[in-house]
């Protein structure tokens, strides 16, 4: 499968090139254009209890969309409702793709998608919840985010210090901790930072630019309560 990540600077969308029988599967109502030889279904990767996971543990949607070149060659278009970006990421099989909540968006053949269940102090303190989505595989998975993606390379025992509503995807091998922003509980608070999360390298984490969690506290505050 051939495709393009058109606009990337601002607004992107992911244009896919597919060969007869070809398919893709992607994020409910993430189709934005497609030719009149693709098929697009509503399907549970994985089943029903795996949908029914994805929609009441990790918030995602119960159903993907698969989009099959059933008659022929044809194009698709498709993108999120977030006003951010979208990368693409390689899987070589050899290990998985942690997805933060809303950060899946589509993937190729080959790609599993599974609900990843979370320790408890992480589940409870990161911000991310108890369950997150996990990408494992041989294909290309597109993630998406709340304002730009950017990606933080550590070398091996290298460490970063991450606010928790700004992650979008990490590989599933890195261990990261949560921790307070600050030495005490008061001047994580008032700091406005709160908990972060301390990854150590090797491994690339990619974070997203703006905090969609910040956003709708700043909608909140100024449109007026009933």
């Amino acid at each position: 499968m051939k495709y393009e990540i058109l606009y990337p600077e601002a607004f992107p969308v992911v244009e896919c090139y597919l060969e007869r029988g070809e398919s893709i599967k992607a994020e409910s109502d993430a189709m934005i254009a497609m030719s009149p030889t693709i098929d697009v279904e509503g399907k549970m990767d994985g089943g029903i209890l795996s949908g029914l996971a994805r929609k009441f543990l990790s918030g995602e949607s119960m159903f993907f969309q698969e989009l099959t070149a059933r008659r022929g060659a044809g194009k698709i278009v498709f993108g999120h409702a977030l006003p951010g970006g979208i990368m693409d990421v390689e899987l070589d099989g050899s290990y998985g793709l942690t997805i933060q909540k809303d950060g899946f968006l589509a993937a190729t053949h080959g790609i599993d998608i599974e609900t990843k269940t979370q320790n408890l102090s992480r589940g409870l303190l990161s911000g991310e919840g108890f369950f997150v989505l996990n990408a494992r595989g041989h294909g290309t998975v597109f993630v998406s985010s709340y304002g730009v993606i950017h990606p933080i390379n550590l070398d091996d025992r290298e460490e970063v210090i991450i606010d928790n509503g700004h992650l979008v995807a990490w590989p599933d091998y890195m261990d990261y901790k949560i921790e307070k922003a600050s030495s005490g509980w008061i001047s994580s608070l008032t700091s406005g930072e709160g908990l972060v999360c301390r990854f150590r390298g090797p491994g690339v984490v990619l974070i997203q630019t703006r905090n969609p969690d910040s956003f709708e506290n700043w909608i909140r505050s100024i449109v007026p309560s009933k």
